[in-house]
């Protein structure tokens, strides 16, 4: 009997420290790190760094994964390798979900940043010329974007029933004859060599060397319509009220995340939260 009880004793004791080690994100004072994954898109993200630091202190370590494009850490989200991402507008989100039958949830918001018309061989918009080429990202909610923005810029009109998703097709008055080569978000900034002019995207611009407010040909207007465009915190839909995720959001939204938001984007970001 005291073999039996000696080898049960034994296979406890291992199982504790199997346990102890498994865990392995247990602080000294006893207290529970809770890791989660965040997924944005660029390089640039001084202010989730500074909210990462300020996680810490409630135990939260915030891992920040890096995509360069626009298409995946949504799936990566509806798949579960993520958390929760930052990287895009509600109409963007709303697309998605439309076009993958998803539900993922916007649970805060964060900034708007103005997209831009950008050239490496003209100083103005007025610039542009007949038959000029325009590269403009090819997403349903960006393309949609980009059209608005040129008409804006007093370059083309757009079919006014087409509400803020308007399509090259859903062009009615093109008086210099543009020609538009529709590409990958990422890749509307590496084509500047090939066309006249293109429509990037904020964090893209940013990651391509340029700061929006200065470099910008023609920058988008912030106005009361500008509420499909202000980007979000997503989550999956049974995740929108998670504790954690709430902190994130109260760290996020905080007078120290603005001001990072306002040193590091020189105005090309700009907060969208009260």
């Amino acid at each position: 009997m005291k073999n039996i009880k000696k080898v049960l004793f034994g296979s406890l004791l291992l199982a504790g420290v199997l346990f102890t080690t498994a865990c392995g994100n247990q602080k000294a004072d006893g207290s529970e790190k809770t890791t989660v994954k965040l997924g944005v898109v660029g390089e640039v993200n001084e202010p989730w760094e500074y909210v990462k630091e300020q996680l810490a202190a409630d135990n939260i370590d915030l891992e920040i994964i890096k995509f360069s494009d626009y298409a995946t850490p949504n799936t990566a989200l509806a798949e579960g390798e993520l958390d929760l991402n930052s990287f895009q507008t509600k109409i963007f989100l709303d697309a998605f979900n439309d076009d993958r039958n998803e539900t993922l949830t916007a649970i805060a918001n964060t900034v708007i940043a103005p997209l831009g018309i950008y050239s490496s061989k003209l100083k103005d918009v007025s610039e542009i010329k007949a038959n000029d080429t325009i590269a403009i990202p090819n997403d349903v909610s960006n393309e949609g974007r980009a059209l608005l923005l040129l008409q804006t810029a007093g370059l083309i009109e757009v079919d006014p029933t087409k509400g803020q998703i308007p399509v090259i097709e859903d062009i009615t008055s093109n008086p210099l004859n543009l020609k538009f080569e529709a590409l990958d978000s990422s890749q509307t900034a590496r084509a500047l060599e090939d066309v006249a002019a293109s429509v990037i995207n904020s964090g893209m611009a940013v990651d391509a060397g340029f700061i929006p407010t200065e470099d910008a040909i023609f920058l988008e207007p912030v106005t009361e319509e500008s509420d499909p465009y202000f980007n979000v915190i997503a989550v999956r839909e049974e995740d929108k009220d998670n504790e954690i995720y709430q902190k994130i959001v109260a760290a996020y939204q905080s007078d120290g995340t603005k001001k990072v938001i306002e040193d590091t984007s020189k105005g090309s970001s700009i907060p969208v939260w009260k």
